[in-house]
């Protein structure tokens, strides 16, 4: 989308963030996997997360058993998304500031379960 219907989108958005409840869980969030990375340097992806789309990355082990989650009934599936070492990394905490985060903090609950099952 060009201008000028851009500035439309654009206001919307800025009325919706500005009218919106404040919320620090996504910043709490960034700011403790940022620590992560600060104490941990880059650490591995897990090999079935790595680009599969070049010559000789299946030899390497890429892409290898990656399960695509569109494919799943819930759109979700418990695979590993994390290095080893931060494998029960939790950063993302909800706060109870409006509709939108309670809505965030009870999908991350549902995944939670799912991951029980």
């Amino acid at each position: 989308i060009g201008f000028p219907e851009a500035r439309i989108l654009i206001a919307n958005v800025v009325v919706d963030l500005a009218l919106s409840p404040k919320s620090n869980s996504a910043y709490q969030a960034m700011d403790a996997a940022l620590a992560d990375l600060r104490k941990n340097g880059h650490l591995p992806i897990p090999n079935h997360l790595r680009d599969g789309h070049y010559a000789g990355s299946k030899e390497l082990g890429n892409a290898i058993g990656y399960q695509y989650p569109h494919a799943y009934p819930e759109k979700w599936v418990d695979q590993q998304y994390l290095p080893d070492k931060l494998l029960h990394a939790d950063y993302f905490t909800a706060n109870d500031t409006g509709k939108y985060e309670r809505a965030l903090g009870m999908t991350q609950e549902k995944i939670k379960n799912l991951k029980k099952k």
